[in-house]
């Protein structure tokens, strides 16, 4: 037996690696994930409110979807797809966009891939040079991260809470003019809200107006990426809008994001779909043809049979949104209690996907221990360890420590509405307890 030490090579790997991955870093989320798990091996019951993840036991995928998967095993869909996706997908994509957001795209501007990140970076590697620039507001999902990944420049703009964290053209428009690619995701996460209709048009009608002086002066376009993998999940009073839906002369630029992660509860699936020009998207198929970022095929044909049950989708969508809303305004409504009593604590009214936006004004306070709550992370970690009250701090999503001002993302995917309503008590205990 030749046994492999744990240590093996990490001298000659240090001095191997690319730039990339020196600079690339793990997930700060998996990190209070294993602080989760830790207490719940010492039998604490957590809510676990970090992961934009369903638990099967709470948000079960579609049953119809189910049977469709089933289906296709049996029907030995089980050998590669084809590179741009199983054409029955492609055209029941094409058909769910023409109903839900009233866009018709050639099957060419239609590609599948394995969820949602191999839209985003497949558009981040074909579409920015290294060194070039990404604009995007803060907070917001994973960017940062795809700056280490395809070395490129980034430049975070720190969003109002006024605004429900969404961006706005004059906040952003005055940091494009060298900037590569934009990127807007809605309903956003981590913050829950949903960008108004009249933005949505604001940012089309500024993507044709700067893309226009671009070429009359050669520059390189501005393209915006536009994630819209929550796009189902809206509560009443709200609307998701393409840019195209409301200003069509933008689609040259505009990349979509989409799947069934979180609209279908199927994260473990891997089933998305990129939706552009199909200049763009042939050179996406082109990549996933080299990394194999295509999603499974029974999943890919079992997908398709569903977007085509309409009354399957309708009666899925109507209870989904449903059970969602409820728990979200659960946990809302017991911040909102809180505050009530005098606490300082904040959260912003649900708009859509599975995100509360949390703020506990803390800094300064300390703790039973003698602790001085110093930092947003020192926040974090007290609700943990003395309330099992687990949340995401805005510095995940790219928002500067002096810029966070006690905001954390709650997510209700991995918790009961009785896990929601029994965390709120010792929220109010842990607070409390601070001098």
């Amino acid at each position: 037996m030749i046994r492999i030490p744990t240590d093996c090579g990490a001298d000659v790997a240090r001095r191997g690696f690319s730039h990339m991955a020196s600079s690339m870093v793990g997930s700060s989320i998996l990190k209070i994930a294993n602080e989760i798990r830790a207490l719940r091996d010492r039998g604490i019951e957590v809510a676990d409110l970090t992961v934009g993840d369903f638990s099967p036991s709470q948000f079960p995928v579609p049953e119809a979807l189910r049977r469709h998967l089933l289906d296709a095993i049996e029907e030995d869909c089980t050998n590669y797809p084809p590179s741009a996706g199983e054409m029955e997908l492609r055209l029941a994509v094409k058909e769910h966009m023409m109903a839900t957001q009233s866009m018709d795209y050639p099957i060419e501007g239609i590609a599948i891939v394995s969820g949602g990140r191999p839209s985003l970076f497949s558009t981040y590697a074909l579409l920015v040079d290294p060194g070039e620039l990404v604009l995007f507001p803060v907070p917001s999902w994973n960017n940062h991260n795809y700056r280490d990944t395809c070395q490129v420049r980034v430049r975070g703009i720190q969003t109002r809470k006024e605004d429900a964290f969404q961006p706005t053209v004059d906040l952003l428009a005055p940091h494009a003019r060298d900037a590569r690619l934009l990127v807007l995701n809605s309903p956003q996460n981590p913050s829950g809200g949903v960008m108004p209709r009249a933005e949505v048009q604001r940012f089309g009608e500024f993507l044709v107006e700067e893309n226009d002086r671009r070429k009359l002066v050669g520059e390189k376009p501005l393209y915006l990426l536009y994630d819209q993998i929550y796009s189902l999940l809206t509560f009443p009073g709200y609307v998701h809008y393409s840019p195209v839906q409301l200003v069509p002369e933008c689609a040259p630029y505009v990349i979509h994001a989409d799947g069934i992660s979180k609209g279908f509860c199927a994260t473990g699936l891997r089933c998305g779909w990129l939706v552009g020009p199909p200049a763009v998207v042939s050179k996406v198929i082109a990549l996933g043809t080299h990394v194999g970022a295509w999603a499974p095929r029974p999943v890919q044909v079992a997908t398709a049979r569903f977007l085509r049950d309409q009354a399957a989708m309708t009666e899925w969508r109507t209870d989904f949104i449903s059970r969602v809303r409820e728990s979200l305004n659960a946990m809302h409504q017991g911040i909102q209690k809180l505050r009530a009593d005098g606490l300082p604590v904040d959260s912003i009214e649900p708009q859509g996907a599975i995100y509360l936006s949390i703020q506990l004004s803390l800094l300064g306070k300390t703790t039973p221990g003698g602790h001085v709550l110093a930092n947003n992370e020192d926040i974090r970690e007290y609700m943990l360890q003395d309330a099992a009250f687990g949340l995401v701090p805005f510095s995940a999503f790219g928002v500067e420590e002096e810029d966070q001002d006690g905001w954390y993302r709650a997510s209700i995917g991995a918790v009961s509405l009785e896990e929601i309503h029994a965390s709120i008590p010792r929220v109010l205990h842990a607070i409390e307890a601070l001098s």
